[in-house]
């Protein structure tokens, strides 16, 4: 993998220190969700009732992740928008990579041994997409806000909650929130082309883009109908869904394309496209300047608006502001 691909910054991981006493405690609370019957996922009615912490997770390294081996992976396209070009060919090593999206026991996990406090409780708030009136005018200032309150316990705000669903997909995270968690685990968030070649699973273009389907027959969680107003949902969920849900690619990896879009490492660089999923940023300006690669798409990709539930396709996220519609999933390197 070339050092330079689409990339301009490498975050260096660490680990963080775990009260076991305090962990202990809670993880005990919660071990009736960690069985062996949670590791098959793949349809929905196992997804419903899977607890969002896989079996062995801590007691293994490894555990809820599939493992990637190195190959040659093509990446980038030439038949999506131009922020996908060059199509380029790549050597990726090897590395392992959670089977789905951290889920929100995984995070809560987290915070229960570190104390960690995320920046949308420091800032106040993050974004939350809401569909507007049928007779609103179709911008994203229609369908983006700010809302106070919300956080990774309350996505859409303090009315809301995560009780009932610790087998969601962590979202209301930022890149820091997310390579904190990452550290813990003493593992790293995945460079885009390690994340768009684990996501692809050794297909090319198109054969990558057909494998989740279209908005007639979805194979994965996104927008069907007209977007920002109805979600038909024929892909079973409005809105997010659990993770693990859909049948997973062919090197194990759930939910890469839909869902939420997921955190790289690496800032973004190269051709923008004046839309993907609506400008989140319109809700509240930047805090800071970096701007991060994400990838996979999500619920709020509909193929009447953008087309960005592929694994090739990718988007300038600024890396400081949390909203409701991204979330992520770690890797782990040899060494």
């Amino acid at each position: 993998m070339k050092p330079g691909w689409r990339r301009t910054a490498w975050l260096g991981s660490g680990l963080l220190a775990l009260p076991g006493l305090l962990f202990a405690a809670w993880l005990t609370q919660r071990a009736p969700d960690t069985g062996p019957e949670q590791a098959a996922l793949g349809n929905f009615e196992r997804c419903a009732h899977y607890g969002g912490l896989p079996p062995g997770w801590l007691d293994d390294r490894k555990a809820g992740m599939v493992r990637v081996a190195a190959a040659e992976a093509e990446l980038g396209s030439d038949r999506g928008y131009a922020d996908e070009r060059p199509v380029l060919r790549e050597r990726i090593g090897s590395f392992w990579i959670d089977a789905t999206e951290v889920s929100n026991a995984q995070f809560a996990a987290f915070v229960a041994a570190t104390g960690y406090v995320t920046d949308a409780e420091r800032q106040g708030g993050g974004a939350v997409f809401a569909s507007p009136a049928t007779d609103a005018a179709a911008s994203p200032s229609s369908w983006w806000k700010y809302q106070a309150g919300a956080d990774w316990r309350h996505p859409e705000g303090p009315a809301s909650g995560i009780e009932g669903r610790d087998n969601h997909p962590v979202v209301q995270v930022t890149r820091a929130d997310a390579m904190a968690y990452a550290r813990w685990l003493g593992r790293d968030l995945p460079a885009e082309a390690e994340w768009e070649a684990a996501a692809k699973a050794g297909l090319g273009n198109p054969e990558a883009d057909l494998a989740v389907g279209n908005a007639e027959a979805p194979k994965a969680n996104f927008w069907q109908g007209n977007f920002p107003y109805t979600d038909d949902a024929r892909d079973h969920y409005a809105g997010r869904a659990p993770v693990g849900c859909y049948a997973a690619n062919a090197y194990g990896l759930h939910d890469a394309i839909g869902n939420v879009w997921e955190w790289t490492r690496d800032e973004y660089a190269g051709p923008r496209q004046p839309h993907g999923h609506g400008d989140a940023a319109l809700a509240r300006p930047a805090i800071d300047a970096a701007v991060a690669v994400i990838k996979g798409g999500s619920y709020l990709c509909a193929a009447n608006f953008c087309v960005r539930y592929r694994a090739s396709a990718r988007h300038p996220q600024e890396a400081d502001l949390p909203t409701s519609h991204v979330g992520f999933r770690t890797v782990l390197r040899p060494g």
